[in-house]
């Protein structure tokens, strides 16, 4: 698929489909990156606490929810980095995450025949509530005249 820079129109929007977060994605996600904070690895310690149970990494969800977005390869448009994250409420083993993704702006960009699209990512839970937010920034390619 081919969008260019042209065709991006802000307001335009898109939703993903679901994912359960599973306590293997939890374990795995702390293998990989040696977060075993006892916030996702020790229900015990957790039932101290004032969410009572374990939480997915913040990293897992932001992940999941990047990959959720990665439905079409877009040839001409390359993640250009996200900013503005936030992590807004936890997420647990066996909630279900979508995501919506809406275009914030679009700018030129400093390189000849490239622009910048910004997209404004949101996460949410099943019952609907948001959990994670951010900017994805795209560099797309403009249509050559």
């Amino acid at each position: 698929m081919k969008k260019y820079f042209d065709e991006f129109e802000p307001e335009q929007s898109r939703q993903t489909m679901g994912r359960t977060i599973t306590e293997t994605d939890i374990v795995i996600h702390a293998g990989q990156t040696g977060d075993f904070f006892p916030h996702h690895m020790d229900e015990e310690w957790c039932k101290t606490q004032p969410f009572q149970r374990r939480m997915a990494h913040g990293t897992l969800v932001f992940s999941i929810a990047v990959g959720l977005t990665a439905g079409e390869i877009n040839e001409v448009a390359m993640t250009y980095g996200y900013e503005r994250l936030r992590f807004v409420k936890p997420v647990f083993i066996g909630d279900t995450i979508r995501v919506d993704v809406k275009i914030k702006s679009k700018s030129d960009h400093k390189k000849p025949g490239f622009g910048l699209v910004v997209e404004q990512v949101e996460a949410y839970n099943q019952h609907r509530e948001v959990v994670l937010v951010c900017e994805h920034i795209l560099l797309v390619q403009k249509r050559a005249l």
